[in-house]
């Protein structure tokens, strides 16, 4: 089954590696019979489907999760395989999505207003008063 990320990318399934393996967590005795838990791969640095710049896109912002050009996702959440190879599927088409979109507009940096620091300095001459009420009184 082919991974549609966008319109404009559709992942073939004959690029898409699969794994199972026994899961841990909910299904009682069940975990210890089935291979529900399922591992997802697809070698981002070798598929054919990707233009030269969303490849090198894909390798920079995911350079930490990538193991020898290859990413890899789990999935161990439900009991089910089929449900496991659903969310594996969304797991992968989000990280993909995520990491080829555009980045945001840069951040302006500002300084605090006028009234903000008279705030700030008002807010902490209240907490010295107020501690200062705390204190006992001194014996002089």
């Amino acid at each position: 089954m082919d991974l549609e990320v966008s319109p404009a990318l559709i992942i073939p399934a004959a690029e898409l590696g699969w794994r199972f393996s026994r899961s841990s967590g909910p299904g009682g005795q069940h975990v210890n019979t089935t291979d529900s838990r399922a591992e997802l791969s697809w070698n981002v640095s070798g598929s054919a489907v990707l233009s030269e710049s969303q490849r090198l896109a894909l390798l920079e912002r995911l350079g930490p999760r990538l193991i020898g050009g290859v990413i890899t996702v789990t999935a161990s959440e439900q009991r089910s395989q089929l449900r496991n190879r659903e969310l594996a599927l969304a797991k992968l088409a989000d990280l993909v999505r995520a990491a080829l979109a555009p980045e945001g507009p840069r951040r302006r940096p500002t300084k605090p207003t006028r009234g903000s620091k008279y705030r700030h300095l008002a807010a902490k001459q209240q907490r010295s008063a107020t501690k200062q009420q705390r204190r006992r009184p001194s014996a002089e």
